[in-house]
């Protein structure tokens, strides 16, 4: 099932306008772009959104049934109008019904009205009756002098944004052309919200053009001109991100707000499962830190039994998972060769060799993963965590990894966990695995499904508090498990492989180096500027996942990172205040009377911009020496974050003791080198409950916390 809304337009009952360029150069041999909605189906297309038309018969339950948005397109009679569909323009009693039932229930009605509406012969203003609303029999005209007319017709008007402009269902539109538009009446719908109105120039003047009006669970849109979606108007000024803007919003009612969970092939039900998963946390409580047994503590011959059971409970799961038989046949030797050896130090380099998850990336394929092992951002001891985990591998994301090669990447969602897991931990790394050597890995698996829970309730939070207005399509991805998780998995595969592409003065994985954290800092963000410049790029080709991973990147790097976890060297927390200054800097970011906005048309080209001076920094670090680049990146940072007020790297080269070895300039470095600014501060307050919540949280546990 896709996660996308699917978008339902009436072509039965004498549209004026048809999905089919084909049609509309029958209905308009001259002029077929003004009778196509052709350009616009590929507009929403290009974000995801499913497109199709209902083309014969009634609008009934069953008809609308699966669609998330009714689309209404300018139904006419055919003495007024060419059109396409066999019905006529009016819509029966039990069609009325059935739409307002489809609405009340969550869905969405999208209505494309026109000028001088009581001239065509439907019965559009008794279906909008129905949630307060109708189209006025009008026809605007604009003032020659000083008058807002595009092109200079008269009656091709520039409407004005209402409240809101530029944020929520106006995010990145500034001029919308209305062509030849009545005016919609709202008084007996005064919570409709006016997106656009007529001019103070304009006949009739401030005049709502274009409305949206939440009604129970569903949502309603009104525009009072339908040639502004049309293949001959939509290209121009900003009526393409209108029209997306609008269509997204209204697929955003509560039957969108779905998950389909991870519910696994029904391992997690079995008692061999549940068996191995007790025995494993028995096991792991009496280990320390480094992964061993201490006999005088503990009893080894408990030990052994626990082993016994995990060994004979990993045997009876393996035909579950072909898969991984080599693995599973391998972790007996590796445990025995533990118990043998007194519980000392387990080295399980073996088995982990044999695990080869990257060689069967395949969705919905399950591992079953027990090793003795750290959990990064989670327990810091090497003990034994025993997961059941489903790969998420759908054909869409093999297809952007052709481009962006990354064969070790493998995305992956929670089924079943032991305690390690029940943590900040979404990561499975083979690195974390107690082994006697280091290896060279092939593989590393990121819990998609945890990162994606986690951003929808801290930017769900945080949006409430800051009072920041989502654009609809962030908003659909806020209240998505399936679409964030499906996010996280784009972004991280491109991230991922980033850390080994572009000019670097540096090994960007910084193994057993010892640098001052803002090195992490700028790597970790550089990854993710990269990933948001080549969404940027992906969206122009229609990729629909390209736009929600440039959000999550932005509120992920915003809201979260800056508060999460301790101030000491937090290079991930250090990452998001640099991206939250620069935009700051740049007027694309604003905090005004206690309100958070973005300029939205000019957010992807303001981190594209710092993209480009973290890639000079580091081009330019290729040149310098080691010392000689931590202060050159230092310098960088301070640009836009302000260092301690006690910091000696502040001070700068003078008041450091470069003569001698570079530890002694990473002991001078502050705890909290770049404190929160007063921001953050006062956001961490607010948020941190919601913070230390999603702890261990899992996509079923996600939605019961998330705003509808």
């Amino acid at each position: 099932m896709s996660v996308f809304p699917k978008i339902l337009v009436d072509q039965a009952h004498s549209s004026a306008w048809s999905l089919s360029r084909e049609v509309a150069a029958r209905m308009n041999p001259a002029n077929p772009a003004d009778a196509s909605l052709a350009r616009a189906a590929e507009v929403l297309q290009g974000t995801g959104l499913q497109v199709v038309g209902h083309e014969q018969g009634e609008l009934t339950a069953d008809a609308l049934e699966g669609a998330d948005v009714l689309v209404v397109a300018h139904p006419a009679e055919a003495r007024s109008e060419r059109v396409v569909g066999d019905l006529p323009p009016v819509l029966t009693g039990a069609e009325l019904d059935a739409v307002e039932q489809f609405v009340r229930s969550g869905g969405g009605l999208v209505v494309l009205g026109e000028c001088d509406q009581d001239t065509y012969g439907n019965n559009v203003n008794e279906l909008l009756a129905r949630f307060g609303l109708g189209l006025r029999s009008t026809l605007v005209h604009e003032s020659a002098e000083g008058g807002r007319r595009h092109q200079g017709n008269a009656t091709w008007v520039l409407a004005e944004a209402g409240e809101g402009a530029g944020q929520g269902l106006l995010a990145g539109v500034d001029e919308v052309a209305f062509y030849r538009a009545g005016t919609i009446d709202t008084s007996e719908a005064p919570q409709a919200l006016v997106l656009q109105r007529t001019s103070a120039t304009a006949d009739p003047a401030r005049q709502p053009v274009a409305v949206a009006l939440p009604v129970d669970a569903g949502r309603v849109v009104v525009l009072a001109d339908s040639d502004l979606a049309g293949d001959d108007s939509i290209d121009e000024l900003d009526n393409a991100r209108f029209v997306s803007n609008v269509v997204t919003w209204a697929s955003g009612g509560n039957r969108a707000a779905t998950l389909t969970a991870v519910s696994g092939s029904g391992t997690v039900d079995l008692p061999e499962w549940q068996r191995l998963k007790a025995a494993v946390v028995e096991l792991r409580a009496t280990q320390s830190k480094d992964g061993s047994i201490d006999g005088e503590q503990h009893d080894l011959d408990r030990a052994r039994e626990l082993v016994d059971t995990m060994k004979r409970e990993i045997a009876a799961l393996a035909p579950r998972f072909p898969h991984d038989a080599d693995y599973l046949a391998a972790l007996p030797g590796d445990l025995d060769r533990w118990v043998g050896s007194g519980f000392a130090k387990p080295d399980f380099l073996d088995s982990l060799m044999a695990f080869r998850p990257d060689l069967s990336r395949e969705d919905g394929i399950e591992h079953l993963v027990v090793f003795p092992m750290y959990t990064q951002n989670g327990n810091p001891d090497r003990v034994f965590e025993a997961l059941l985990v489903s790969v998420q591998w759908p054909d869409w994301l093999a297809e952007v990894e052709q481009t962006y090669d990354n064969k070790m990447f493998l995305a992956v969602n929670f089924i079943d966990f032991t305690p390690g897991y029940d943590t900040n931990s979404a990561v499975l790394f083979p690195e974390t695995v107690a082994v006697r050597e280091v290896p060279k890995f092939s593989w590393g698996a990121i819990f998609c499904d945890r990162e994606g829970a986690r951003f929808r309730r801290v930017v769900s939070e945080a949006s409430s508090l800051l009072g920041l207005q989502l654009p609809p399509d962030a908003e659909r991805l806020v209240r998505s498990q399936d679409l964030a998780q499906s996010t996280f998995a784009m972004w991280d595969l491109i991230h991922d492989r980033t850390h080994s592409h572009g000019d670097l003065p540096f090994d960007p994985f910084m193994i057993k180096q010892r640098m001052p954290f803002w090195m992490y800092a700028l790597e970790e963000l550089r990854c993710d500027l990269n990933t948001f410049r080549q969404a940027v790029e992906l969206e122009k080709q229609g990729q629909p996942y390209a736009k929600l991973v440039q959000y999550a990147i932005l509120f992920d790097r915003l809201f979260r990172f800056p508060i999460t976890g301790e101030r000491v060297r937090n290079y991930d927390g250090l990452g998001g205040q640099l991206l939250f200054a620069y935009l700051h800097s740049q007027d694309a970011l604003r905090w005004t009377d206690n309100q958070l906005s973005f300029d939205w048309r000019r957010v992807p080209e303001v981190v594209v911009a710092l993209c480009d001076d973290v890639e000079k920094l580091y081009r330019s670090g290729i040149d310098r020496s080691r010392v000689g680049h931590w202060l050159a990146s230092y310098e960088f940072v301070t640009t836009y974050v302000a260092p301690h007020p006690a910091s000696t790297w502040a001070k700068g080269a003078a008041a450091l003791p470069l003569d001698g070895p570079p530890k002694g300039l990473t002991d001078l470095v502050q705890p909290d080198e770049f404190p929160l600014n007063v921001f953050y501060e006062a956001l961490r307050k607010k948020l941190g409950d919601t913070i230390a919540s999603t702890s261990g949280i899992t996509a079923t546990s996600a939605d019961t916390r998330v705003a509808a």
